[in-house]
């Protein structure tokens, strides 16, 4: 099952989304209201690099399954959103390879 890039990509996309969430509720908050800048510091990275991964498998899925640019840009721009992914999520669940 990991070796289907829409699988990968999935999970990568649920994974930056919840870093996502994290990274907006909990770690901004503590930062400006408990001024306390190290959480957006650790989560931040860490949401950084799940982003940069999204962004590779998002091109392998893209070039495996032959999808369109503008699917391509809405699933791009789902992930700029909170909650984006998994709303995007649901639309992947199509795609059974």
């Amino acid at each position: 099952m990991l070796i289907s890039p829409i699988f990968r990509f999935r999970l990568i996309s649920f994974l930056e989304g919840v870093s996502y969430i994290i990274l907006l509720f909990i770690a901004m908050p503590i930062k400006y209201l408990g001024d306390n800048p190290i959480p957006v510091k650790l989560i931040g990275m860490g949401h950084g690099v799940l982003f940069v991964l999204f962004m590779i498998l998002l091109f392998e899925s893209m070039s495996k399954h032959k999808w369109g640019l503008v699917f391509s840009i809405k699933l791009f721009i789902c992930s700029l959103l909170p909650f984006g992914t998994f709303y995007m999520d649901k639309k992947l669940k199509t795609y059974n390879n």
